[in-house]
């Protein structure tokens, strides 16, 4: 009987976003953006790099290069968003949010109760696009660097102020919180003739 066997992403720089369950602000209500610190800890003890990032209260996006693929790009972000989960969820019950636990728990398909699954706290697909021009990368960048500052959050009046964010080292050369990767020491990316 043959295998099934997921072959995993080309190696490269990926444009990443996850949201919380129905965009609910569930990172900023229990103030753990250091379970997504400590998953991109993770990633680089797996010899990827972080090259951009902004955590917001109820989503993420994220700049990752990922080197030597052996998982999908769908089975790393997978496992991410599980381990954060559970630090989120452990957070909710000793703040005692009894009715958004009850809310993320009626929310479970039948089918991942069948897993074992107790509670909703992402949404279920997620974006990701790969990297492909220095052109993109930067509009990428420049992107998730403006989101704390965009009227429906306004986190932040300039974004290299916002510290859950990689802006004020792209802006300042300092690391705000959480160090980064430059995307342009990362000199076994090819962008072939994109100069831009």
């Amino acid at each position: 009987m043959p295998v099934k066997i997921k072959i995993a992403e080309p190696d490269g720089t990926y444009f990443i976003t996850f949201t919380c369950f129905q965009w609910l602000p569930l990172i900023g209500k229990t103030n753990s953006y250091d379970a997504v610190y400590k998953w991109f800890d993770y990633l680089k003890g797996k010899g990827h790099h972080i090259v951009g990032f902004v955590i917001m209260p109820n989503h993420i996006h994220a700049l990752i290069s990922f080197r030597d693929m052996q998982k999908s790009i769908n089975t790393i972000v997978g496992n991410g968003k599980r381990f954060m989960a559970y630090a989120i969820i452990e957070r909710l019950k000793l703040q005692g949010e009894t009715k958004l636990l009850n809310i993320l728990n009626q929310s479970v398909s039948i089918t991942e109760r069948l897993r074992n699954k107790k509670h909703e706290l992402w949404e279920r697909s997620f974006d990701w696009k790969q990297c492909i021009s220095r052109k993109f990368m930067e509009q990428k960048l420049n992107y998730m660097h403006q989101n704390p500052c965009v009227e429906k959050w306004n986190l932040a009046h300039k974004p290299e102020d916002y510290i859950h964010s990689s802006a004020k080292y792209y802006i300042e050369g300092i690391h705000a919180f959480y160090p980064i990767t430059n995307y342009l020491e990362l000199d076994d990316i090819d962008f072939g003739s994109d100069i831009f």
